[in-house]
């Protein structure tokens, strides 16, 4: 699946006929981003037929339940984002991947046992299976590599990356004191911030909030990788409420710094 929508979404990056609207939440959406939406719509319903589907462009399934409650109802759901930093798409920038994520189980027991985020243009794949590990690869990687989180113990000694500064519900207070106490801040954005963190590169990454198709395939990533990832009040983050991921070591004193 992945590689398809790489063929697809490279072919369709930097095209001088792309075809850029504005969604009704005033994000801007590419004729890309539903191309690649409807053709791993396609290989699930040809492969995988009895799956629910939830995805960014398309909404849910007639069976699925809604985005906003992805994290309840039936046993199997594919959570499908098929282009994570469609701004970053839009404008040239090769930042930006295709997310795809598999949760199984419904409520409190609901649990993402696959991940896997493509982002073509820089070459590079991340991925994961419940109790596989995490992995690295890509064309500009070479052979696929274990991830692990770093040991970094303390904010001072921490690497923050984030892609928004504004959006927090309290004006961005606890966000500016969190980055005021690490070593060094950098805005990688989207998936890679988060991804960066399960590479050991980076140490703690947060949003102010998130949509279900933007973080469940970072789930396992982090996970399998040692890492946390939440909300801003330290639950699961595909009930909403942003995202923290850190490497575990840092997660309770980056979550009593930001707002819940």
């Amino acid at each position: 699946m992945a590689d398809a929508a790489d063929v697809l979404t490279l072919d369709r990056f930097q095209a001088l006929d792309l075809v850029v609207e504005t969604k009704p939440d005033l994000t801007p959406v590419s004729d890309a981003d539903r191309a690649a939406e409807q053709l791993l719509r396609g290989f699930l319903a040809a492969q995988r037929p009895q799956d629910q589907v939830v995805g960014e462009e398309f909404g849910a399934d007639a069976a699925a339940p809604s985005a906003a409650s992805a994290s309840s109802g039936s046993s199997r759901r594919w959570i499908l984002d098929p282009i994570d930093g469609t701004k970053n798409y839009v404008r040239g920038v090769p930042v930006w991947a295709s997310l795809i994520a598999l949760v199984v189980g419904g409520g409190a027991v609901s649990e993402v046992v696959v991940g896997v985020v493509s982002a073509p243009a820089l070459g590079r794949r991340w991925w994961a299976a419940q109790g596989s590990g995490a992995w690295a690869g890509g064309s500009l990687v070479g052979e696929p590599r274990r991830m692990a989180v770093s040991e970094v113990a303390s904010l001072t000694d921490a690497s923050l990356s984030y892609s928004d500064a504004v959006g927090w519900p309290d004006g961005g207070a606890g966000f500016a004191d969190l980055a005021g106490r690490c070593w060094r801040t950098r805005a990688y954005g989207d998936f890679w911030s988060h991804l960066l963190v399960a590479e050991g590169a980076v140490d703690v990454a947060v949003e102010p909030e998130l949509s279900v198709w933007d973080v469940a395939a970072l789930v396992p990533v982090v996970t399998e990788a040692g890492g946390r990832i939440t909300n801003r009040s330290g639950g699961s983050v595909l009930d909403g409420g942003g995202a923290v991921t850190t490497n575990g070591r840092l997660h309770d004193a980056v979550l009593a710094l930001l707002p819940g």
